[in-house]
């Protein structure tokens, strides 16, 4: 199933079933089951949830590694946004202008929702925990991130709208391996990545299990698994976000995250 979250002309969200046609409502709650009520509903698309906690993993494609001159990691990489940086689709990404940025990156990443508490799960069992997946942009200003955050990523990755998601959450069984997945970021109509899930160097499975070691994974956490190479900063020249862009991530069976970007109000 895609699940969307719409908000209607009046009234709180409400989840929504996707079809070629429209969308229909769903009742109940989406973590303990939706049932699709045939009735159809419209409303503005929202991010399809609201996460608990949203965990992001660096540096974990071998081209993407390559392209930094960095070396594959022993462990995954772990960073954090902050649950604020959520973002609509087709609502702006805005550029840092308070505390200034001049180099806000994309990166096209695949988005994998947790739907049960996990706590030390094996490899083998951890897709079972997987509610469903969707597109994010891990947004990220590379001045922040690299030279004025203290040797902390955070700083340059917690701007407001810095973590668009959706368009939809695809139910984990309409995808049974995540890392099999086409992935690419298309700039004002440019493709800037496209490459392949199977490049990650740790693979779904192995992050689920590595972040529930010692600790709970709660439903509704949100885990970034990574860019592929071809990110702004690594063009030649450079190529960083400006006022009046479009960007657009698209992942194979999830459909396509497009937001426009603008000066911070």
């Amino acid at each position: 199933m895609k699940i969307a979250r719409l908000q209607p002309a009046a009234g709180s969200p409400v989840f929504a079933a996707q079809h070629a046609d429209g969308f229909t409502r769903l009742d109940g709650d989406l973590f303990s089951g939706l049932s699709d009520t045939g009735k159809p509903v419209e409303g503005k698309l929202l991010a399809p949830l609201q996460p608990v906690d949203i965990l992001c993993i660096g540096l974990n494609y071998r081209k993407h590694a390559a392209e930094g001159g960095s070396p594959p990691p022993e462990n995954p990489i772990l960073f954090m946004k902050t649950v604020s940086t959520l973002q609509n689709p087709q609502d702006p990404i805005q550029l840092p202008t308070h505390l200034k940025s001049e180099k806000v990156d994309y990166e096209c990443e695949l988005a994998v929702v947790i739907g049960r508490e996990c706590y030390n799960v094996t490899k083998e069992s951890a897709l079972d925990y997987v509610l469903g997946y969707t597109c994010a942009n891990d947004v990220s200003a590379r001045d922040w991130q690299k030279n004025g955050g203290g040797g902390q990523w955070c700083r340059g990755k917690t701007f407001n709208t810095f973590c668009p998601l959706g368009p939809v959450l695809v139910t984990a069984d309409e995808i049974p391996n995540p890392n099999a997945l086409s992935i690419r970021t298309i700039l004002n109509g440019s493709v800037m990545q496209d490459w392949n899930t199977d490049d990650m160097i740790f693979d779904v499975p192995t992050l689920i299990s590595f972040l529930s070691a010692s600790t709970r994974l709660l439903p509704g956490t949100v885990i970034l698994t990574g860019t592929p190479h071809g990110v702004g900063f690594a063009q030649d020249p450079p190529v960083f976000l400006k006022d009046g862009d479009s960007v657009s991530i698209e992942i194979e069976g999830i459909g396509t995250l497009t937001n426009p970007v603008i000066d911070e109000p």
